[in-house]
């Protein structure tokens, strides 16, 4: 019986998971999250009746394997369309309809975690969350693992993180692996650069008569890079309620990420009243706040030293291994690293 460990439990976790429980049958995988959810950053709140993705907004059918596997073959009860496209503005402010790449989008009436749920639901996987992985162990020919708390978790023959790569790279420094694979592997993870992402939610009793899913700034030059609406997502916010999901640009959010939450929430809920032109919108009657250190990545990872790792039983996934910070880039990445775990257990049988 193969042992498999998994630290993370994001998209490209559950993928992964879904593969080798499919591939291999029987197989012991241990899934450490150390948050209270499953799928990442792609996050969801319930708060006073509304459903909403504070993280990830969406699914985009952006890649065949994964649109076929959340179409056909996991269950479709509760996947959702979002109809209204999505339009732009510039650093002035300035609003324009559509874009050519507006693709298909999807999500759960519960959010868009269900992705996650529904995967780990397939596998015989044991999740333990609010467990928070501190340091890794190459021990001979198996990995072992130790968490905040002291404890240790294996021994397993593959080990697969999935954290963003700023905290990947930080259990590659710390860990007891005395292979010539470890310090190139570690200092190709530190280079992936990362956009930081605050995210304001702010909920307002009337519905918002615009004929857009959302706004992106494509430029990169306002301080708010993204507002969405919720209630275009049926099933997420009660008729006649509007609930906006407002995250502001990496600059700014990088010199705001340590300031007072509630100067934050007024200054991107001010911001988003003036793009908008609805003076309205700088009164919610309620809101929420939440920072991304780690948002999105905004390149790859060199290959070489990833592929050197995997001969030792390490294995690297996520949207960041991608190379592309989005929901279906993480699953897709995945699929690919479960396969391949499942070929190389097979073939060292």
């Amino acid at each position: 019986m193969n042992r498999i460990g998994i630290v993370g439990a994001g998209a490209a976790a559950a993928g992964a998971a879904y593969i080798l429980s499919t591939q291999q049958p029987g197989a012991a995988i241990t899934v450490l999250e150390k948050s209270r959810g499953l799928c990442g950053r792609a996050a969801t709140r319930r708060k006073h009746g509304c459903v909403y993705e504070y993280g990830a907004n969406y699914l985009k059918a952006d890649d065949n394997r994964v649109t076929d596997l959340v179409t056909n073959t996991l269950e479709t009860d509760g996947l959702v369309n979002i109809d209204e496209p999505i339009w732009t503005f510039d650093s002035e402010g300035t609003v324009e309809p559509g874009r050519e790449s507006d693709d298909h989008k999807w999500s759960y009436e519960a959010g868009l975690t269900q992705l996650a749920k529904r995967l780990f639901a397939r596998t015989e996987a044991t999740i333990h969350q609010e467990t928070h992985v501190e340091a890794i162990r190459r021990d001979g020919e198996i990995w072992r693992v130790e968490d905040t708390d002291g404890n240790e978790w294996g021994p397993f023959d593959v080990l697969l993180l999935n954290p963003p790569a700023p905290q990947t790279a930080a259990l590659l420094e710390r860990a007891d692996w005395a292979s010539e694979h470890r310090r190139p592997l570690q200092d190709a993870v530190e280079n992936v650069p990362y956009r930081t992402v605050i995210t304001a939610v702010a909920h307002y009793p009337f519905k918002l008569d615009v004929p857009y899913y959302a706004l992106v700034n494509t430029d990169k030059a306002h301080d708010i890079g993204w507002v969405a609406r919720e209630e275009c997502k049926p099933g997420h916010v009660p008729d006649g309620e509007s609930l906006l999901v407002i995250q502001a640009g990496n600059e700014w959010s990088k010199a705001q990420y340590d300031a007072p939450r509630e100067n934050n929430l007024r200054t991107l809920i001010e911001g988003t009243a003036s793009l908008l032109e609805d003076e309205r919108l700088t009164g919610p009657d309620w809101t929420d706040y939440q920072g991304w250190r780690y948002a999105l990545p905004e390149d790859g990872v060199s290959r070489a030293p990833l592929e050197a790792a995997e001969a030792d039983g390490l294995y690297l996934l996520g949207d960041w291994v991608a190379g592309e910070g989005r929901l279906h880039a993480a699953l897709a990445n995945g699929l690919e690293v479960g396969e391949r775990v499942a070929s190389d257990l097979e073939s060292s049988a």
